[in-house]
């Protein structure tokens, strides 16, 4: 639907509308609007409208607080559950000093396309996270909703998926809440110090300097959930720590709420090291995005081998979230979707390309989108250097294999 810069501020244009530019009342849904109403609803020029149509490929128009619809009827019928489901919950909302706003209406609107039968009580209102007086975190996913579930129900989590899919955002929020209640003593909050594709050399200052760089995403998920003065205070009294991974080693840690973000650039051995510095009355959570790994070619991501090594363990819990769970700029959602894509094309191009009889040379010298790079014209042997640069070197007790011997 084309809208002309002129638009009428009411949203009185659309497919159906009559020669007075009004839509037609026989297409039109009736949509009462939740929380504040009116202006603060619609958004500076009804931007706010704009964004729900192209979402939802509807005409959108404003008659103080109802909101009219037009369009497919499932679209329709969908922005009306979510408006109506909030609607219902604005008294309550409004008791506890929280007010729904426009975010919350796309919130719902995920909700509800990923599940249809969800209850938004259980989102909006029951899960409700409290970090600080006056900030309110919710679940706007299905898959958050799971995740929160599990950080309050399971001693080790391990998050994975997307960037922008709230995976070290909610944490951090769980962490600060057990904090103010008292369930844990300390949080503790560490990522490797891995550059993501790039080197930066020699960083100037002390060794707290030279990290920090690595550090400032962990600063910018905790000023989101306190004050930054009541931040630093707590860093100073020891409450929070921020370390690189490097420093965990030989330490054990009781009573706290240990956070590892960016977990797909650890090594087995890195994962091992952290898994087990929990100590009693401890809660930890490994976040991480598989598609971003920053570690050398060859080298397997602990966060990878995690998985399948202690997934299934009691009191482990495991959530895996896709790329409609992306609570970021709306371009990151399509973002993601597209490397996707591209990743999974460009794999299945150099499975078709690879040579099908092991021994023959490989000649491509691409990399097949997983970290692995063979050179051009380099024959395959298994037990050669190849296949070191691929799993390692041979332990000394380890037979080298004919082949391999025959090659050097």
């Amino acid at each position: 639907t084309e809208r002309p810069a002129d638009r009428p501020a009411d949203r009185t244009a659309g497919r159906t509308a009559d020669r007075r530019g009004r839509m037609s009342p026989a297409a039109m849904t009736r949509i009462p609007i939740p929380g504040e109403g009116g202006l603060s609803f619609f958004g500076i020029r009804d931007r706010n409208l704009r964004s729900l149509e192209d979402a939802l490929g509807l005409t959108l128009a404003s008659r103080g607080d109802v909101l009219l619809a037009e369009g497919p009827p499932d679209r329709c019928g969908l922005l009306a559950a979510a408006l109506e489901g909030l609607a219902s919950l604005d008294r309550e909302s409004r008791d506890k000093g929280q007010r729904f706003r426009i975010a919350d209406v796309r919130a719902a609107l995920r909700i509800l396309e990923q599940d249809p039968g969800a209850s938004l009580r259980e989102y909006f209102v029951d899960t409700v996270i409290t970090p600080a007086t006056g900030k309110s975190v919710r679940a706007r996913s299905v898959r958050q909703l799971d995740y929160l579930r599990a950080l309050k129900a399971k001693d080790l989590v391990l998050g994975v998926g997307p960037a922008g899919t709230g995976k070290t955002w909610l944490a951090m929020a769980v962490a600060v809440e057990a904090l103010g209640a008292g369930q844990v003593r300390r949080i503790v909050l560490t990522r490797p110090a891995v550059e993501a594709g790039e080197k930066l050399g020699f960083l100037p200052g002390d060794l707290i300097d030279k990290v920090d760089p690595y550090l400032r995403p962990l600063y910018d998920a905790l000023h989101d959930m306190m004050d930054a003065e009541k931040a630093q205070r707590l860093r100073e009294r020891g409450v929070i720590e921020i370390a690189p991974l490097a420093f965990m080693r030989g330490r054990t840690l009781n009573d706290s709420f240990i956070i590892l973000d960016e977990a797909q650039n650890t090594t087995s051995e890195q994962m091992k090291m952290f898994l087990t510095r929990m100590g009693n009355g401890t809660r930890a959570v490994v976040t991480g995005d598989l598609t971003q790994n920053d570690l050398p070619p060859g080298r397997v991501s602990g966060l990878t081998e995690s998985l399948g090594v202690i997934g299934d363990l009691d009191g482990v819990g495991v959530v895996r979230f896709e790329e409609s769970d992306v609570v970021r700029h709306r371009l990151v959602q399509a973002i993601v979707r597209a490397y996707a894509t591209n990743a999974l094309s460009r794999r299945r191009r150099l499975e078709r390309r690879r040579p099908e009889v092991s021994g023959e040379a490989r000649v491509s010298g691409e990399t097949d989108g997983f970290g692995e790079t063979e050179a051009p014209g380099e024959p395959f042997v298994p037990g050669g250097e190849a296949d070191r640069r691929r799993t390692g070197p041979l332990s000394a007790e380890e037979p080298v294999p004919a082949a391999a011997a025959e090659a050097g």
